[in-house]
């Protein structure tokens, strides 16, 4: 934009929305395979969880989440789902949603993904959003102040080392998403790949690629991303928890499809 004088370039940085700032999205490759990445700074932005309707009934999808936003004069700048569930699309694990506990923190190895320890917390706080391994979130938790919280799993790096049960050789391979986050709690990372990797290739790039110590798996054959950047709005089976930043502002466009 050209100003006339100081005055109005100050004036117009002031009233300028800075929505287009508030995730900052792109498609990235490394080692061969595609993702899509899309960090936010939780002290500047609203990440919130999402589960349930006012009705109680699941969201399952963003549009019925971005229809619920748009009637308080709300809007998604981005989402992804967020933990594993059942077919109810009741969380797996724990699950706090502003504060409120809808389940509890599973500690106990057990069947799938979900089930392959260490599997951890994402934790978002009033100014920060962590990936914590599940023991040290239960030994911790009163000191942590989570407003949200998901469980899911397993972790994909812990502390800098990748999972211990990951395999350099598997043939497993889906699309997943994840979400990494800095040591500070600054930056949170969620990504999805563009094609079908393995875990061990997932953990990598969260490590090596982004160069993040801690990251957290989500699910796989059942990822999907909402990013008006990289015109995504997935769609597929319906969702259970969903992760996302909200604005003020109702949306006046919508994303164009973009089926991976």
């Amino acid at each position: 934009m050209w100003c006339r004088g100081l005055l109005l370039c100050l004036l117009a940085l002031l009233i300028c929305p800075r929505g287009a700032e508030a995730v900052e999205c792109r498609n990235q490759d490394w080692q061969g395979n595609r993702y899509s990445v899309c960090e936010v700074a939780p002290a500047r932005e609203d990440l919130r969880l999402f589960l349930y309707d006012p009705g109680g009934a699941p969201y399952g999808d963003f549009s019925a989440l971005q229809a619920r936003l748009a009637g308080k004069g709300q809007r998604l700048a981005f989402a992804m789902n967020a933990g594993m569930y059942h077919d109810n699309r009741a969380p797996v694990g724990h699950y706090l949603e502003d504060g409120r506990e809808i389940m509890r923190v599973i500690p106990n190895a057990g069947p799938g993904n979900f089930g392959l320890l260490p599997n951890g917390v994402f934790c978002i706080g009033k100014r920060r959003a962590r990936v914590i391994e599940t023991l040290d979130y239960q030994a911790r938790r009163a000191s942590l102040n989570c407003r949200h919280a998901s469980q899911s799993g397993p972790m994909l790096v812990i502390e800098g080392a990748l999972h211990p049960r990951f395999l350099p050789d598997s043939t497993s391979r889906y699309i997943r998403n994840g979400v990494g986050t800095t040591a500070e709690g600054d930056r949170a990372v969620f990504v999805i790949s563009r094609n079908a990797v393995s875990l061990h290739e997932f953990a990598s790039f969260f490590r090596d690629g982004l160069g993040l110590p801690q990251a957290l798996y989500f699910d796989g054959n059942v990822s999907r991303l909402y990013a008006p950047q990289l015109s995504r709005d997935d769609w597929g089976r319906p969702m259970g928890p969903i992760v996302g930043v909200v604005e003020e502002g109702a949306s006046t466009q919508s994303a164009a499809l973009d089926r991976p």
